[in-house]
């Protein structure tokens, strides 16, 4: 009972408890359990991690701010945050960015690991995948090579004790120069320093690890097993969490896989739909068909066009629930379209043409003016006429000519 007593009077004794919630702490907590406290929640929110949750990391940082310091503590239990804000801070002189404070932290508190905060570069490859391969789902090994950190030094580069900070850049790997432009204009800029090459440090030729020559990271050999799950698309990443390249001040990127679809004789994709072209002879198209239509997983389909109905050239159907598995959710699918073509016979037999419009309806009645010549129709070959330059002399100037594909009617007067 006395220690829910003191713990009830410290709670009476702050305004708001505002900061405390956003830390998860409670008021009157000791400076071990802020500190723990601030620093999960900014390796969890941090930027490079939740790029989304930039104001969540900027709330974080500024409650164990406040908290942190004395004075400003005092000032947000007696008046909450607008006595802050009002305040500027109390005696700190302001705020300072998220940033700096997370370097400032992780400097002091964690013995330098901030580096190890920062990530290093994505690396990313491109796989190829069959459609049948994002149908029916599949694994897929992929050897690739990546840095690792030299076990053997232990990413040190060399003994123990023979890095030194270079002196020229002064451990930042960079140099700062001048060039002057014209009198009275200086110009400033930074190349990298020659002398430890960028690194920042140097290590003597004899103290260097035998096995990473002073890199502190080997080329390894790495087999990823690549789960493309039934469904995924084109272009779709598969992301493998810290599996880039490893470095001793950096926390490793991630390998990205890019998932490159190849191009199907058959189907075509378009969303969670399959299209297909299919063709067929005019007996088929006036008299009904049956044909089977081979799936991505090597199922038959058999789809009729029963006789009486006729299927036109260009006609589009579709088969329900025969497209594409819907990616997390793969006994949904999409449709087969279907778009059908009409191949028509070059000729037809003079004896079977009464037969044939007895079946078709009737021909439309044109009634021929006495004064009509009669013209003979003749076969137009576009690509030689665009070769020989008939196209330019024959139609450019004509504004309303119709472009290949016409047939060219030779007319003599009857």
């Amino acid at each position: 009972m006395k220690i829910k007593t003191e713990e009830s009077k410290r709670h009476k004794m702050v305004k708001e408890t505002g900061f405390y919630d956003i830390l998860g702490v409670k008021p009157g907590c000791s400076q071990d359990d802020l500190k723990k406290a601030y620093r999960k929640l900014a390796l969890k929110y941090h930027p490079d991690k939740n790029p989304n949750e930039g104001d969540k990391f900027k709330q974080i940082s500024m409650a164990y701010e406040v908290l942190s310091d004395p004075e400003k503590k005092a000032i947000y239990d007696e008046g909450g945050e607008q006595a802050i804000k009002k305040g500027g801070g109390g005696g700190g002189g302001g705020f300072h960015s998220p940033m700096d404070l997370f370097e400032m932290f992780f400097n002091s508190g964690m013995g330098g690991r901030s580096k190890r905060e920062r990530r290093g570069k994505d690396l990313v490859h491109q796989l190829s995948v069959t459609l049948e391969e994002l149908y029916s789902g599949t694994t897929r090994k992929l050897a690739l090579q990546k840095n690792i950190i030299c076990d053997q030094c232990e990413g040190i580069g060399g003994k123990k004790g023979a890095v030194q900070k270079c002196t020229p850049c002064r451990g930042t790997g960079v140099m700062t120069k001048l060039q002057q432009l014209a009198p009275g204009f200086v110009q400033q800029f930074e190349e990298s320093c020659r002398h430890c090459r960028g690194m920042g440090e140097i290590i003597d030729e004899k103290d260097k690890c035998k096995k990473c020559n002073g890199r502190k990271t080997v080329r390894d050999r790495k087999i990823l097993e690549v789960n493309v799950e039934k469904g995924m698309r084109d272009g779709q990443k598969i992301v493998f969490s810290g599996e880039g390249d490893q470095d001793p001040d950096l926390q490793p990127g991630d390998i990205v896989i890019v998932l490159d679809e190849k191009e199907h004789p058959i189907f075509k994709r378009s969303g969670q739909d399959l299209i297909m072209h299919m063709q067929l002879q005019l007996v088929e198209s006036l008299c009904g068909f049956q044909k089977i239509i081979r799936t991505l997983d090597d199922r038959d389909l058999l789809i009729t066009s029963y006789p009486g109905e006729v299927m036109k050239h260009e006609a589009i159907k579709y088969v329900s629930g025969e497209g594409m598995p819907q990616y997390k959710n793969p006994f949904e699918k999409g449709r087969l379209i279907i778009q059908f073509f009409v191949a028509f016979p070059d000729s037809i037999p003079i004896d079977m043409v009464p037969s044939l419009e007895q079946c078709l309806p009737g021909r439309p009645v044109v009634k021929v003016p006495e004064d009509a010549e009669e013209c003979n129709m003749l076969e137009l070959d576009p690509d030689h006429d665009r070769r020989s330059g008939h196209y330019k002399n024959a139609y450019d100037e004509d504004e309303d000519h119709h472009g290949p594909g016409v047939r060219v009617q030779q007319c003599a007067a009857s």
